[in-house]
């Protein structure tokens, strides 16, 4: 899914900056004012883990590649916001560093793959999974639904762009300066592999993945698919849950220190 140089105008890839810029930005904050100390290496293992990921490139006809992208694992385990962060990393340095993406095109791989992706996933993920217990089956299962609908809507927008670019980037005569291939060949060409292929792969890698944790360590997991959103909202930190695989009790005050109620 990665657009290489040359296949984008500058109508599109300069708009596509544009979005991300203030995108970028917001991610930041939200993220600085949600994301623990605890979690930080979890944020960097999220952006390896889709870095690696994309370096299985399989080339599809049109100029383009497919592949599992990881961004709703990210999206599910820290939340969309930090999906954005993590997922911009990894495609900023396959572009600088491996050439994996044009330089041009790192807003529109961006917008596809950090933002369009995450967002829809975990919009999925939170429809099925509601508020489920951790170690509920619905919770893998949304993850692995969240995944194939992320990762094809992402490849439909990336098709999208591909096939306007005949309609707004042509000489006198017609003939395309960028991507040659119209809305009509791009979107079924792009569609077709990633319903049928590489869509199954997100979901198999984003599902086993949340299915691992939720038996090895439950606590990376948020109690409720709805905690991360109420924590950016409100600029609170999601629930965790306890060694025992609890959630901590929540009440109107705040416990009393041990040594305070001794007194008492």
């Amino acid at each position: 899914m990665h657009i290489p140089d040359g296949y984008l105008g500058p109508q599109t890839y300069a708009a596509a900056y544009g979005i991300m810029a203030p995108l970028w930005a917001a991610a930041s904050r939200i993220v600085s004012g949600t994301l623990r100390s605890r979690q930080v290496p979890l944020l960097a293992l999220g952006a390896a883990f889709s870095f690696v990921i994309m370096m299985f490139n399989v080339p599809i006809p049109g100029g383009t590649t497919g592949h599992a992208v990881g961004a709703v694992l990210v999206a599910v385990l820290l939340g969309p916001w930090a999906a954005v962060i993590a997922v911009s990393v990894a495609l900023i340095v396959q572009a600088l560093l491996f050439g994996d993406g044009g330089i041009t095109a790192i807003g529109a791989n961006c917008l596809n793959m950090a933002v369009i992706m995450p967002f829809a996933g975990y919009g999925v993920y939170r429809l099925v999974a509601g508020r489920s217990d951790v170690r509920s089956p619905r919770r893998w299962i949304g993850a692995a639904l969240g995944g194939y609908v992320g990762l094809n809507v992402a490849a439909l927008a990336a098709a999208v762009e591909f096939g306007i670019q005949p309609l707004i980037a042509h000489d006198a005569a017609g003939q395309a300066l960028y991507a040659p291939y119209p809305l009509s060949v791009a979107v079924p060409v792009m569609a077709a592999e990633h319903l049928l292929v590489f869509g199954f792969v997100e979901a198999a890698v984003t599902g086993m993945v949340v299915a691992y944790l939720q038996r090895s360590d439950p606590s990376l997991l948020p109690r409720s698919s709805r905690d991360i959103a109420a924590a950016q909202s409100h600029g609170a930190q999601p629930p965790r849950l306890t060694a025992g695989g609890q959630a901590p009790a929540v009440s109107g005050r705040s416990a009393p220190e041990p040594e305070t109620e001794a007194r008492r």
